[in-house]
């Protein structure tokens, strides 16, 4: 049996509103195929513009099989290239972030300009033409800041993504914000139980007293449908009044989803007293509360963007029981820390709700993974949002599975 006929088959093993069975979390094969048929073929959320500004600017992200460059070129433009020199295929940056005048592999010299073209390489004959050995290009689009990345060779539309979470973003003014700070945490755990955590608050209670100080769940937002409270309805009304686009929006095939939702009591941002962290805002109106605006897009990110700050994650498979989240706290690109904010004060909250979630994946793939284990119902009640992830990772496998 093919790993492809394998993954199939598993998937459709799979029980209505149950988990997956161990193998699907840890097999080895199965990991593969969600490496070929997902992460090798979708849009991945990469990293933000303001964070290679200027010209000469890059950063770098592994995505499964594919070392990925994502640079500034002379004209302003954010380009992707596969990072492997047309030589002998050493990467050429190999630093998470940086700044360089030209693309130079370390190995033997090649010199590459910004935009990929190949200026240089020694000792290679007169016969040799520069023109036909540039660096491979890699899809790239941006949306609103968002860098978007897809390395198959023809990649899924976009601009109907864009369309629908742009106008969400679009007052946040996130093209005119910094990184205050950036966490890597490496999760010992597959990268499906690492969303799954992120689709649901069941846990919450037993599990985040510090985030609960101002994160409240509304189950009716979950992406799933459900009961829109008369409250609820208000707040809506309420932030889209003051030029907030608010009200749930789900993508049809299950892939992205944007919303607003009400945080805890007087809570207006993720701190412990629930208190702005940065001094003034990084929205454009003069609505006091606007609660938290959370986007997802599978499988690589999930965003919150507050009043005063946003906070941007992304997840990228590392092995089919390892993944890395990273996490950066957005502020106002003008902010200064220790006047406008206190780093502490900032990160507190999602430091230790992170390693916490850390600790539930690290958990519970130590318990999927074992020969014992049985795969259990979802709660109709509070895990509606994993549920539909789930069901989007089973439909999206098994449409391309069949291909």
């Amino acid at each position: 049996m093919t790993t492809k006929a394998k993954t199939l088959a598993l998937i459709n093993q799979r029980k209505p509103r149950h988990a997956l069975s161990s193998e699907l979390y840890s097999d080895a094969d199965v990991y593969e195929q969600d490496l070929e048929q997902i992460w090798h073929k979708e849009w991945i959320f990469a990293g933000h513009s303001f964070e290679i500004p200027k010209a000469g600017e890059y950063l770098t992200l592994q995505i499964g099989k594919y070392p990925v460059l994502v640079v500034r070129d002379a004209k302003g433009d954010v380009r992707a290239f596969h990072n492997a020199c047309r030589h002998r295929g050493s990467r050429i940056c190999s630093q998470a972030q940086g700044k360089v005048a030209k693309l130079v592999c370390p190995y033997h010299r090649w010199t590459y300009d910004l935009d990929g073209k190949l200026l240089f390489a020694a000792n290679m004959g007169e016969n040799f033409k520069t023109d036909d050995h540039g660096l491979e290009p890699v899809h790239c689009e941006v949306v609103n800041s968002y860098i978007y990345v897809c390395v198959a060779p023809e990649a899924p539309d976009f601009e109907a993504f864009r369309a629908e979470v742009a106008p969400f973003i679009e007052p946040h003014n996130l093209d005119n914000c910094k990184v205050a700070f950036e966490s890597n945490l490496v999760e010992k755990g597959n990268w499906k139980l690492v969303f799954e955590n992120n689709r649901e608050c069941y846990h919450c209670d037993g599990a985040h007293p510090e985030l609960l100080n101002s994160f409240m769940e509304n189950l009716a937002v979950a992406g799933v449908g459900g009961a829109e409270s008369a409250e609820l309805v208000a707040y809506w009304d309420r932030c889209e009044a003051a030029g907030l686009p608010s009200r749930l929006v789900m993508d049809p095939n299950g892939y992205h989803r944007m919303t607003r939702i009400p945080l805890f009591k007087d809570a207006v941002s993720y701190t412990m007293n629930g208190k702005p962290a940065v001094n003034g805002r990084l929205d454009n109106t003069d609505e006091e509360n606007i609660g938290a605006l959370l986007y997802f897009r599978y499988p690589s990110t999930w965003n919150h963007f507050l009043g005063d700050h946003a906070l941007s994650f992304r997840i990228l498979p590392l092995g089919a029981g390892e993944t890395l989240v990273t996490t950066k706290w957005l502020v106002p690109a003008s902010a200064e820390e220790g006047k406008d904010y206190d780093l502490d004060n900032l990160t507190k909250v999602w430091l230790a709700t992170n390693d916490q979630d850390r600790q539930l994946v690290e958990e519970t793939f130590r318990g999927v993974s074992s020969p014992s284990y049985i795969p259990g119902p979802f709660s109709d009640l509070a895990e509606n949002g994993v549920c539909q992830f789930v069901d989007w990772y089973c439909a999206t496998m098994q449409k391309k599975l069949a291909d």
